[in-house]
């Protein structure tokens, strides 16, 4: 009994690393017509993004069809959602370009051997998160910071693949001056090739708007090649894909110098963050809809895996697509096949028909980025910011305008500290109010939010929503004393709804044996009602009830305010 049991604990574990073994064990016939299918219409779409969005990256078209195979299958193996589609993703493009360019200076194969490095760099982050059971760090960009950033991918993307569309080429070195540079060369704006970009750009929003079932991107794709090779617009010189390189790389090391470490690990960290925010968020929304749960950091597995065998095969890093994964489910993916099957067809285009995309117009390649960038900006989700909290909404202009004006890396540093300080500010600038009761309520009242409601005499109810700690000690003891002079008479008592209050460190202890000893020489007594149990004990460890009765600690409300009445005429 011990072999079969020992075998049995063996495949779990493995399967636990490795969920598409599991897939491939349990795997129900019945769905297989289904993921063929899925898998078939997804192709469609991956093949003219994932070379789009390798120019994006800047680098050959071929790589992102050599990371979108290999995304693909390891994602399948390692990956724990049946429906989630990884791949060449529009808001990394950009950090990728600003991070290898650079350092390539005008080499392909080093940009190449760059972008590898950096996807096995994102992939080591990531499985290192996942081994150390890190998928929270997801949340250290918040929503409107987020928002911001993708708005100002959107804008950086769209003016960029402009001269592209247009049928020229501009050199500059920020956005203004891109700008500048569009505006003065439109004369030279080539007519067929922005034609066949514009020919695209309608076909593809034309059907989300009346077809949104349709595969958009492959009718668009399809027509602007036929319309090229019919007119043979290469005799109008628009540019075009060409002949792809024949067969699939073997798997190498990327090359890059030591030198190029610092900025391709800090791009790293940037660029992990977005994925796992990508993936985790897009996993769940989809988990959801099922009714299933995911398990965050078997995802930074999956994304993992496969940012690191793409490195391997001249790929660069690698995100989850929203729109790529609603197509599977459109299309009644099942399971993970979906994905192999796809990936299996780019493999046979590149192996057997590389000349089948070669009349596909760069400025179709354009329009499908520019629709792209479109989907990062939520201009709804930013106008429902703007009602619901305009000092969020400011933070995600200044994160957008500082992609835009500033830089893509810096761009995604500034969200990272404006989250960061967010948190904080939220700290140090906690939410508080002074309670009181309003006739005709239960229980006590905000009274700025209840204009009724009035203060209990000789009590000033505190209620501080936020940890007690050394970003906002000071604070806390101003408050109290503000509100303490704004009262005639002063009451004689401070009674702090502490609910709220998750943790108490020792500034904010030493803070509050100051603060009760300056109270107590004015005849103010300082109490504490609906404490946390572990505030509490943490509170006695720091040896605040040696200055603090235990009498004055109460569990709630109500009973302080009544043994505060039954002590009144003793006093």
């Amino acid at each position: 009994m011990s072999a079969p049991s020992s075998s049995s604990s063996r495949r779990a574990r493995l399967e636990q690393w490795a969920p598409g073994l599991r897939v491939l064990r349990t795997y129900d016939r019945s769905w297989l017509s289904k993921d063929l299918v899925a898998g078939l219409v997804l192709s469609a779409l991956l093949i003219p993004q994932g070379m789009a969005y390798a120019e994006l990256a800047g680098l050959p078209a071929i790589t992102g069809l050599y990371t979108t195979v290999i995304c693909l299958l390891a994602y399948a193996i390692f990956g724990p959602s049946p429906r989630l589609v990884l791949g060449p993703d529009s808001s990394l493009g950009p950090m990728i370009a600003a991070a290898i360019l650079p350092l390539a200076a005008g080499s392909v194969d080093r940009a190449v051997g760059l972008a590898g490095t950096l996807a096995l760099l994102v992939g080591a982050i990531c499985v290192i998160a996942a081994v150390a059971r890190l998928g929270f760090v997801a949340d250290l960009i918040s929503k409107p910071v987020r928002m911001g950033y993708l708005a100002g991918l959107a804008v950086t993307i769209a003016v960029g693949q402009l001269p592209k569309l247009l049928g020229f080429s501009v050199d500059a070195d920020s956005f203004v001056q891109e700008v500048r540079a569009i505006v003065t060369q439109l004369g030279q704006t080539n007519f067929w090739t922005f034609a066949v970009g514009l020919l695209t750009l309608v076909i593809i929003v034309g059907l989300r708007r009346w077809a949104p079932r349709a595969p958009g991107i492959l009718f668009a794709v399809f027509a602007a090649i036929v319309v090229t090779s019919l007119l043979n617009l290469a005799a109008h010189d628009v540019a075009t894909v060409g002949v792809l390189p024949q067969g699939f790389p073997l798997p190498q090391l990327p090359r890059a110098s030591l030198s190029d470490l610092p900025i391709l690990i800090a791009t790293a960290f940037g660029i992990s963050l977005v994925a796992i925010g990508d993936t985790i968020s897009t996993s769940a929304g989809f988990a959801s809809r099922q009714g299933l749960e995911i398990d965050a950091n078997q995802e930074l597995v999956g994304i993992g895996a496969a940012n690191v065998l793409a490195g391997f095969f001249q790929g660069f890093p690698i995100s989850t697509s929203s729109s790529r994964t609603a197509v599977a489910e459109q299309s009644g993916a099942k399971t993970q096949l979906t994905g192999v099957v796809s990936a299996a067809v780019v493999l046979v285009m590149l192996l057997f028909l590389p000349g089948l995309v070669r009349n596909l117009p760069q400025s179709a390649l354009a329009a499908i980025l520019i629709v792209a960038a479109a989907g990062l900006l939520d201009l709804e989700g930013l106008r429902q910011l703007l009602l619901d909290s305009q000092s969020e909404f400011v933070l995600a202009i200044i994160c957008a305008l500082g992609v835009i004006f500033i830089g893509v890396l810096q761009g995604i540093l500034v969200a990272i500290l404006l989250s960061v300080f967010q948190l904080f500010a939220r700290i140090w600038r906690p939410r508080w109010a002074v309670m009181g009761r309003e006739d005709g309520l239960p229980g006590f009242q905000d009274l700025q939010r209840h204009p009724a409601a009035r203060p209990l005499p000789d009590i000033l109810i505190i209620r501080w929503s936020a940890p007690l700690m050394f970003a906002n000690a000071t604070v806390f003891r101003s408050v109290v004393r503000e509100q303490l002079t704004q009262r005639d008479p002063q009451p004689k008592w401070v009674v702090i709804a502490a609910e709220p209050i998750t943790e108490l460190d020792t500034t904010a202890g030493d803070m509050l044996r100051d603060l009760d000893l300056e109270l107590n020489a004015k005849g103010i007594h300082l109490a504490f009602a609906e404490l946390q149990g572990p505030v509490r004990e943490h509170l006695i460890k720091l040896g605040l009830q040696k200055t603090i009765d235990a009498r004055n600690f109460y569990p709630t409300l109500d009973t302080a305010i009544e043994a505060i009445a039954e002590q009144a005429p003793t006093e």
